[in-house]
């Protein structure tokens, strides 16, 4: 009998863990959460947060198909519009609510992860860094050619993001200082039509969150200091924001259950995968 009882014991210690081994499953539960619930959420904003959202949401629907989450882009601008006027359940903004915007609505910020704003141009670019007096330069139409930053003789080309974009108010704030951008910059919608603007012009430059900067473009140096998002996290990168879910008052239950997921030690491996540092609650 003492026997049987261990070989139980053991046998249920293994079921244990290959249950936590399971994709969706894990000792914590966090998927555990939407048992039970059933419903939509909408969620729209900004566009960095859109790989994070999208993976969690599949996550949470391949759990519990009586849940189905949509997820949209739009800008940190459209996001609080949204989820202000209840269009949305959750509007993902790169950057913190204005006073403004947080009274008028009515809404409530969940931050999740912490993104830098790097500059960037194409891989063929010589130029390997930039002080940030000659990025507010160039962006202000000052600086024309790319000789006058060590490059090569060719004219720059100015790509930035339209006023809705959290990325271009971080990045208008923190690095170009709140200075004028040169009316003859093309805008792009998202931080991905950023990036393939870019890879496509060796002319170009523009600025990303650090966690869609892959081999397509270069991030450059910034007065010295390489854009990393460990660099973010420490303060030595100073272009650095955060990323925010906002709600319209308190969430409902299922909502409330989809933003603790995000903000779980699962959901915190989704944002790390994704180039982004997570916030821990």
């Amino acid at each position: 009998m003492i026997l049987i009882r261990g070989t139980v014991r053991r046998c249920g210690l293994l079921l244990f863990v290959l249950m936590a081994s399971l994709p969706g499953v894990s000792s914590g539960g966090s998927l555990e959460r939407f048992a039970g619930l059933e419903g939509k959420i909408d969620i729209a904003g900004g566009t960095a947060h859109i790989p994070v959202m999208n993976d969690a949401a599949k996550n949470v629907m391949d759990a519990n198909p009586k849940i189905r989450i949509t997820v949209a882009g739009g800008g940190s601008g459209i996001g609080v519009q949204k989820v202000g006027e209840g269009l949305v359940d959750i509007g993902n903004t790169g950057r913190a609510l204005s006073k403004e915007e947080a009274e008028k609505y009515g809404l409530k910020s969940f931050p999740f992860a912490v993104d830098g704003v790097a500059v960037i141009v194409h891989p063929e670019n010589s130029v390997k860094e930039l002080s940030s007096q000659q990025v507010r330069d160039i962006f202000a139409g000052t600086i024309t050619n790319w000789k006058q930053v060590g490059g090569q003789d060719a004219g720059i080309h100015l790509f930035t993001r339209d006023e809705a974009s959290g990325t271009r108010e971080v990045f208008w704030e923190k690095c170009l200082k709140k200075g004028a951008t040169a009316n003859t910059a093309n805008v792009v919608p998202s931080n991905g039509a950023m990036k393939v603007a870019v890879a496509q012009d060796k002319s170009a430059i523009g600025y990303a969150g650090i966690g869609h900067v892959d081999a397509t473009v270069k991030a450059v140096y910034l007065d010295g200091v390489v854009p990393t998002q460990e660099n973010a996290m420490d303060g030595s990168y100073s272009v650095v924001r955060k990323l925010y879910m906002n709600t319209k008052g308190e969430p409902s239950r299922l909502v409330q259950a989809f933003i603790d997921y995000i903000l779980s030690p699962e959901g915190a491996e989704i944002t790390r995968k994704h180039g982004y540092i997570p916030i821990s609650r």
